[in-house]
């Protein structure tokens, strides 16, 4: 099944009524709201709450023990203070609802759930300051930090073999290669043998003049089991996305992630590579999802915006290169005097 036949496309009244019939409520406002390859709706209820409905495609809706796990991590992150998502019961008590839906492709079944709605701007439409840079890179670690704690029965479904999206399954690019063809970039795909903090996945809002805080973490939905260096690598690559010296980028995001878990020799090594391997996963699988979704160019090809002109940048100067700047710009953020130190 193609992602375009597997990827939902719920009407205005196929929302309403769902919302109706499994949570009792009545959408008074509904607009759809970006999504990759499910399909999400802010909903404003007459009875007075504002909510996410996400739809997963029908391929992800048969992986019914991953996507309760998601929904635990996203209430056990929110039960000890992180600003995360969470799901809402139905009438019945249940977070997940599968529904048979006919959305254009015959009836498929799709996995249901009604999310808090949570409050601010994504980091993509603001100008990124070394403080927030830092608060990203202190929250990414402090994710997962405290997912350490968490147990669950079916946690080892997290093991996601030939994952497309996780860093440790960068060889996997060959089978999409064909899409890049003629595209100077494939070069260095080629040669280049979590998780997904990007710009829009963390909400912020003010606390004072050019200052912010992370008020909101969105979108479990490529959790798996990983390095934690693969998380900085993501956080680092998607704050360069929208920065206008996306170099000096890694400093305080570094800074922020080491105030809770320091790096070893070999993580600092590694880095660059695996900034440059998140690129090239991003670049590739996007144009692949375009093939599959042409209606949804826009949106799949926000990374590739700028981010092709950052993955040549990054090659172009070289490991060493680069390292020397990133890691002489560690220290001056780690001591910074914008650091809540809470």
């Amino acid at each position: 099944m193609s992602m375009k036949e597997s990827k939902p496309n719920l009407s205005h009244s196929q929302v309403m009524e769902i919302v109706k019939r499994l949570f009792g409520l009545t959408a008074s406002t509904i607009h759809p709201l970006p999504s990759y390859d499910d399909q999400n709706f802010y909903v404003a209820s007459s009875e007075g709450g504002e909510y996410v409905l996400k739809v997963m495609n029908s391929v992800d809706s048969q992986n019914f023990t991953l996507l309760e796990l998601q929904t635990h991590a996203m209430n056990f992150l929110h039960q000890r203070g992180l600003p995360a998502q969470t799901a809402l019961p139905n009438l019945t008590g249940q977070l997940l609802s599968l529904e048979e839906i006919d959305c254009g492709y015959g009836m498929q079944k799709y996995l249901v759930r009604l999310l808090t709605y949570l409050p601010g701007t994504t980091i993509a439409k603001i100008t990124s300051s070394p403080q927030i840079l830092y608060e990203v890179g202190k929250m990414a670690a402090t994710l997962d930090k405290v997912l350490l704690q968490m147990e669950h029965p079916n946690i080892s479904a997290l093991q996601r073999e030939n994952f497309r999206w996780n860093l440790g399954s960068i060889p996997l690019l060959n089978q999409y290669l064909h899409v890049m063809d003629g595209d100077p970039v494939q070069k260095i795909v080629k040669g280049i043998n979590h998780g997904d903090l990007n710009d829009h996945n963390l909400l912020v809002e003010p606390i004072g003049p050019s200052r912010y805080k992370i008020s909101g973490i969105l979108d479990f939905g490529d959790m798996s089991y990983g390095y934690f260096i693969f998380e900085l690598a993501i956080a680092i690559m998607y704050m360069m996305i929208e920065n206008s010296n996306p170099i000096d980028v890694r400093g305080p995001v570094v800074a922020g992630w080491e105030s809770v878990f320091p790096l070893n020799d070999a993580e600092k090594d590694a880095l660059y590579f695996l900034v440059l391997g998140r690129f090239c996963q991003s670049l590739v699988l996007a144009r692949h999802a375009v093939i599959q979704q042409p209606e949804n160019t826009e949106y799949l090809m926000t990374t590739a915006k700028t981010g092709v002109h950052h993955l040549y940048r990054l090659w172009e100067l070289g490991k060493e290169e680069v390292e020397r700047i990133w890691f002489r710009s560690v220290a001056q953020f780690s001591h910074a005097t914008f650091i809540d130190r809470d």
